[in-house]
């Protein structure tokens, strides 16, 4: 039944040429040079083209009531502006508060607003002018939440209500189909 030829046996228990050696621990790697995938580049999509702001940075006194409340209190104006741009993640009163906390703790607030105006330059591919986010907003912070608060007014945004406000009045429009508490019933 079994062949007492050892050389079939030595045949089948020596290691062949590709086979790694038996003290190497398995590495998870594949022991072949060649590669086993082929990776194709993919088409390289162009950047989308940056905007300019809908306004200038000194445009202040186009909206006069704006720019008295932020001069006497920036912090509501920040509030707002945060509160658009983090899509409602954070309120206005959060915000403005967190805002007003740093005002009095470090006096420099626009550390913190301009990253804000980063954010908003990403989300609308606006460009960086007329200069760096954080140096519009430590030479004149004023302005720059002004700006930033026309911009997003210019976009549709009513500022006054919020995020949530602004969401529930862009879908009063949309027509949703009845739901029926009871669950499914026949008639």
């Amino acid at each position: 039944m079994y062949s007492s030829d050892s050389s079939e046996y030595q045949k089948f228990s020596q290691p062949t040429a590709s086979a790694p050696p038996a003290s190497a621990p398995p590495t998870g790697i594949p022991v072949s040079s060649s590669p086993q995938f082929h990776f194709e580049p993919r088409p390289r999509i162009p950047p989308k083209p940056q905007v300019p702001w809908s306004t200038g940075l000194c445009g202040c006194f186009s909206d006069v009531p704006n720019c008295c409340l932020t001069f006497w209190c920036p912090c509501i104006t920040f509030g707002q502006i945060a509160e658009i741009v983090d899509k409602g993640s954070s309120s206005c009163g959060q915000s403005g508060a967190l805002y007003t906390l740093l005002a009095c703790v470090t006096g420099c607030p626009c550390f913190y607003s301009c990253f804000y105006r980063s954010k908003m330059r990403q989300q609308y591919l606006l460009h960086e002018s007329p200069c760096g986010d954080c140096l519009v907003h430590c030479c004149c912070e004023a302005c720059a939440l002004c700006q930033e608060y026309r911009e997003l007014k210019h976009r549709g945004f009513d500022m006054s209500i919020g995020w949530h406000g602004n969401v529930e009045k862009q879908n009063r429009g949309v027509v949703m189909a009845p739901i029926s508490e009871g669950g499914m019933s026949r008639y």
